[in-house]
């Protein structure tokens, strides 16, 4: 039924790319926290590293909770499903770090999501998480789903934005700079794009 990898390459690598949607979950140390899952989308935003190291690019949002427990704990899991074609699900157990626009590292690993236009989208920080238990099971009971396509909702939201009024609108968002749980969340004033 399922089964323990030692890297993200082959048959589970391309199983990863070709999906449309993934899930994030994080929680804080305190056991009373609150737990966040979150979908992720928009085409070219994940990619593989490495065998054991993938990103993801965290865009402008309502809230910063993964942000916020990664920077408290770093524990986070990747979650895919098979919505088409065979069922299977993949998890990726792993320690993750929000890498912010200011990190000297951050251009470079924008350059790994060429098909992107991370500036229609109020990119915050890019996600990366190392691997320490990837796993599979069967996804026997995932129902199929059908990929229309993608919405441009948030890209059209966010277009307008430059840093500063991107500034302004997460400073007015009660679950950015701290999350729900108090913990330090985006940090604020959100630090300019490399040049």
């Amino acid at each position: 039924m399922g089964k323990v990898y030692e890297r993200i390459d082959g048959r589970l690598r391309t199983f990863i790319e070709q999906q449309k949607i993934f899930f994030t979950a994080t929680a804080p140390l305190d056991g009373n926290g609150t737990v966040n899952l979150s979908p992720k989308g928009l085409a070219g935003s994940f990619a593989v590293l490495d065998e054991r190291t993938v990103a993801y690019l965290d865009f402008a949002g309502s809230n910063a909770e993964t942000i916020a427990h990664l920077r408290e704990n770093g524990r986070i899991t990747l979650m895919w499903c098979a919505f088409t074609g065979p069922p299977n699900i993949v998890r990726v157990h792993g320690r993750g770090e929000p890498v912010f626009r200011d990190d000297p590292r951050f251009a470079g690993l924008v350059e790994h999501f060429p098909e992107v236009d991370t500036d229609a989208h109020g990119l915050r920080a890019v996600i990366v998480v190392t691997a320490e238990l990837i796993r599979d099971s069967c996804g026997f009971a995932v129902p199929y789903l059908d990929y229309r396509e993608e919405r441009a909702l948030h890209g059209d939201r966010f277009r307008r934005e430059d840093d500063a009024s991107l500034s302004r609108y997460f400073e007015k968002k009660e679950h950015i700079a701290r999350s729900i749980d108090g913990l330090p969340g985006l940090p604020l004033p959100l630090p300019p794009g490399p040049a």
